[in-house]
């Protein structure tokens, strides 16, 4: 069976970035369960996600799958990138016998640091209060002064 899974070989996303993988296949595997693992060795690699053989998106933590059994291609994500996501992983289509898969490496490059980026700006400092506030103004000593305390209405 012709399987032309996944155009790229090697992929790169950035760090906290998301990463896209569009894997395709040849006809007569449309109603096969595609899988998403990683792993040196695509026999012994960790499965992330799989479909369920339907064009159902399934997530599972990070990493989602989706299949497109019309466009004959499934496509799989991992979001939140991390430095040490870094590895191989395969495209794969289960079937009897050995799976069929697609090894890609991906790169996972820092995220970039932006030259003269803001410092982070001291919040506002609160108001010294100005002797000359108008609150005084009118007030003499021999006048009683009732404050109200709102909470007690």
């Amino acid at each position: 069976g012709h399987f032309s899974i996944c155009q790229e070989r090697t992929v790169r996303g950035t760090e906290g970035g998301t990463l896209t993988v569009n894997c395709g296949y040849g006809r007569g595997w449309e109603s096969y369960k595609k899988w998403w693992c990683r792993g040196r060795n695509k026999n012994s690699c960790r499965i992330l996600v799989k479909t369920a053989g339907t064009d159902q998106l399934v997530k599972k933590d990070r990493a989602s799958i989706q299949d497109n059994r019309s466009q004959r291609s499934f496509t799989v994500t991992l979001e939140g990138l991390q430095r040490d996501d870094a590895d191989t992983y395969w495209c794969g289509i289960e079937r009897t016998g050995e799976d069929l898969g697609y090894k890609i490496s991906v790169i996972v490059d820092p995220a970039p640091v932006l030259a003269g980026s803001p410092k982070p700006v001291p919040g506002p400092t609160p108001a010294s209060w100005d002797s000359s506030f108008p609150l005084t103004q009118g007030i003499t000593s021999n006048q009683p002064v009732t404050l109200i305390n709102p909470n007690d209405r």
